[in-house]
């Protein structure tokens, strides 16, 4: 399937499900950040032929381990099956970006046609994503992050699996969880103060996801600011805490002084 049929099979599940998104994107609920869930999203044998494009044991994805989160990702999409380029490229579809940004009323919305911020995911036993804002940015630094788009498809995905999706409260002590299941998207506001994670994955099965940013010349409260994406540890992890405060700041500081942003690879992907 292609990017054209793909962009029509999105857009017809986004038309079905307005009323839903409208009323969850304007009530958000156990979060300040505003989000919306559509669950069923892709035929069922399209999500599932996407989650077996990805290479089960994470070949040919870029590995990131630190204490801030252990992952793999890529924006390489021509390295694997076509389809999962396919269905990154159909979120990217300018019909795309434009019902979306209808959706929550965002104005002068940008997609990421080269794939700075988005791409794939993958996390297996042990994975992690610590509570982080992302960077503020794109890569040159003239447009702010406004949409995460996040498109799970590792079949039977439940609770106790971990690796799940979760929105904090702005002090970062209780999230709100979204399971990652299987043939769900979960789209969320990006800003100051939209602190999101992935939860330790607990199961010897690779968690898939295909990720999409969209960006916008517009700041999300109208100042200007710059950030590098800003971890924390979880409330039981003071130890974090305390060093992504220095982490955070150091970081801050030398993209600052020499403008530059992450490196494509670098960016982080939930």
């Amino acid at each position: 399937m292609d990017r054209f049929a793909l962009t029509e099979l999105i857009l017809a599940r986004l038309n079905s499900a307005e009323e839903n998104i409208r009323q969850q994107w304007q009530n958000p609920i156990g979060t300040t950040t505003r989000h919306f869930v559509v669950d069923d999203f892709l035929p069922v044998d399209v999500a599932r032929d996407i989650y077996s494009a990805f290479p089960k044991d994470g070949n040919g994805f870029y590995n990131r381990e630190s204490f801030r989160e252990k992952k793999r990702t890529s924006a390489h999409l021509d390295q694997f099956e076509p389809l999962l380029g396919e269905i990154t490229h159909a979120f990217q579809s300018p019909e795309v970006v434009e019902r979306v940004s209808n959706l929550v009323e965002f104005t002068h919305i940008e997609p990421d046609p080269s794939l700075y911020a988005g791409g794939l995911s993958m996390m297996f036993k042990g994975d992690f994503l610590n509570p982080h804002i992302d960077n503020s940015h794109d890569a040159a630094r003239d447009r702010y992050r406004r949409l995460n788009l996040l498109f799970y498809v590792s079949p039977d995905w439940k609770l106790e699996n971990g690796g799940n999706f979760e929105l904090w409260d702005e002090e970062r002590k209780v999230p709100k969880t979204l399971v990652s299941q299987f043939n769900r998207l979960v789209v969320m506001e990006t800003n100051k103060t939209s602190w999101h994670s992935v939860s330790q994955v607990a199961v010897d099965a690779p968690r898939c996801c295909v990720s999409n940013y969209f960006f916008s010349q517009v700041s999300p409260d109208e100042t200007d600011y710059f950030h590098v994406t800003s971890f924390t540890g979880r409330p039981e992890e003071t130890g974090k805490r305390m060093l992504g405060v220095v982490d955070n700041a150091l970081r801050n500081t030398v993209s600052k002084a020499l403008k530059i942003g992450r490196g494509k690879d670098e960016v982080n992907k939930a």
